[in-house]
């Protein structure tokens, strides 16, 4: 995932609604997104990849072109999924999956099981597009939409399981409430996820890490059954004064052992190379 962006509020009727509203927090009555909606052109390789699979595998699903929004009237439920795939097996859904290695590479190897990959720069769908039809995959689907909106949408129990890998830090303390796990999306993810499926995430960051546990540990309907013990700053920092976490007070910590399902790409490469932690987490659906 990426940055964010705020949908413009309307400006103040009256001098009067601005004095009765001046309690309300800066960001009131926007949709913070965990993205910034770049244009980007593709080459002609992506562009071709696009043209020639894009009506195979990318749902049409969203409010209009151009749009990230799910149309008001779709239902993400187990009849769209036995339409779209054509069969009844269990659903993994990774949320911002890049430039498609993770989720292809996933889809290859599990015919099994049918996976949703949430994408919303062109890049990368176009990417995605390419590896899937490359190898002819028939159990991949994509959805250029933003995920939250993608997930209230779901009917409850429609996916096995839900990936986050590697979102967006947002390493700026003022932009910490962009990173796309939340409480809101939590709930929304649990709804959609049958009783015994999991959340997986997995961050190089620290900090994004104790943000995940502060959302994740106690969130309803979420166990964390983790094995790891690992110790993390009780405090945040944010861009700038990472090093300072060090000298923070600690504590202990679960979380999970590498998930053998997800490929080592060469964003987690880059992470290893710098000296960062991988911190993987699992929160099953109870």
């Amino acid at each position: 995932m990426s940055e964010v962006t705020n949908q413009p509020s309307a400006a103040p009727a009256a001098a009067s609604s601005v004095e009765v509203n001046a309690d309300r927090p800066p960001l009131y009555g926007r949709k913070v997104l965990s993205f910034v909606r770049r244009s980007a052109r593709l080459d002609d390789r992506l562009q071709r990849a696009w043209d020639t699979y894009a009506d195979r595998y990318l749902l049409d699903i969203t409010a209009g072109e151009g749009s990230l929004d799910v149309r008001d009237d779709f239902r993400f439920d187990a009849g769209f999924v036995r339409d779209t795939w054509g069969n009844d097996h269990p659903l993994i859904i990774e949320i911002g999956s890049g430039q498609g290695e993770n989720v292809v590479a996933a889809a290859a190897a599990r015919p099994d099981v049918n996976f949703l990959a949430l994408e919303v720069y062109d890049p990368g769908v176009a990417h995605t597009l390419l590896l899937a039809g490359k190898q002819g995959l028939a159990n991949l689907r994509i959805a250029q939409v933003n995920a939250p909106e993608l997930f209230k949408a779901c009917d409850p129990g429609v996916a096995a399981e839900v990936w986050t890998f590697f979102p967006d830090p947002w390493p700026k303390m003022k932009h910490h409430k962009r990173r796309i796990v939340q409480l809101e999306l939590a709930c929304d993810v649990r709804r959609a996820l049958a009783d015994g499926g999991v959340w997986r995430i997995a961050t190089d960051i620290e900090d994004y890490a104790l943000h995940v546990h502060e959302v994740m540990d106690d969130a309803d309907g979420f166990a964390n059954v983790g094995t790891l013990t690992v110790s993390l700053p009780t405090a945040h920092v944010g861009k700038g004064n990472a090093e300072t976490a060090v000298d923070l007070p600690h504590a202990d910590f679960t979380e999970s052992t590498r998930f053998d399902g997800r490929v080592l790409t060469n964003f987690e490469k880059k992470g290893l190379a710098a000296g960062r932690v991988i911190h993987d987490f699992t929160y099953r659906a109870v």
